[in-house]
């Protein structure tokens, strides 16, 4: 199953966010936000709970109103109607059902998208052998992998993923990313949020943020040799005590 096929664009990036602020009651949350996501690359966005990570992403899938600045996904503005079956979004809890099994949360999002070739997703997910299964007895790992094949049931281009490996064990974690990278490499464009800076290893490039700010936006290895650290959480300790 191809599933970066579709809307094209003219520039390499998936994504373009320029000057982007948000104000919630009168708090500024997000201060002048710029930066790409290159096409088929998983970005990482990193940084501690209350950093601004869900505002981002929830701006980006167009569901939080922007104060100024734009974003744009393959040639759109964020949220328009075109980019429904273009953008996916996971949040941090589960938005299937529990009490479904898994194939039939997979069709109710598939009929919800309009989609009708969707019977790979499971198996690109791993979880063949839990069509029938309740998601409800499933483990928090395998009910992970059921919401990451609902938001692939459109053939997405770009994959928001908030938080998607929190709580996991680190087998469970390392199988996930291993089908991020499977995905990317079809053409996707990734984004994953977490606060587990060691995840910035799996990355191609990542944002480190902080207090509604960028500090870092490159590789993980680029950010290390111009912090002279080892390791990312080092890294982002030494972009901290440089801006303090």
């Amino acid at each position: 199953m191809n599933y970066g096929g579709g809307m094209s664009a003219r520039t390499t990036a998936a994504v373009e966010v320029a000057d982007l602020h948000i104000t919630r009651a009168k708090n500024h949350i997000l201060h002048g936000l710029t930066f790409t996501l290159d096409k088929g690359s998983i970005t990482g966005l990193l940084g501690p709970s209350g950093c601004g990570k869900t505002t981002l992403i929830r701006a980006i899938v167009g569901s939080q109103r922007i104060t100024s600045g734009t974003i744009t996904i393959l040639g759109q503005p964020a949220g328009s109607a075109q980019l429904r079956t273009t953008v996916a979004y996971a949040t941090q809890n589960l938005s299937i059902y529990r009490d479904l099994t898994v194939m039939a949360n997979i069709t109710y999002f598939a009929r919800l998208y309009g989609a009708t070739d969707y019977d790979n997703v499971l198996e690109t997910v791993g979880l063949t052998d839990y069509r029938t299964t309740l998601v409800e007895n499933l483990s928090g790992g395998q009910a992970s992998r059921v919401s990451l094949a609902c938001a692939l049931v459109a053939h997405p281009q770009v994959l928001i993923l908030d938080e998607p490996t929190v709580g996991l064990d680190p087998v469970t974690r390392k199988s996930l990313w291993e089908v991020f990278r499977q995905l990317a490499d079809t053409g996707i464009t990734i984004m994953v949020s977490s606060h587990v800076l060691d995840e910035a290893n799996h990355c191609d490039n990542v944002i480190l943020m902080r207090r509604g700010r960028i500090l870092a936006h490159a590789p993980i290895d680029t950010i290390q040799q111009e912090t002279h650290t080892t390791n990312p959480e080092a890294a982002f300790l030494a972009y901290i005590a440089n801006n303090s």
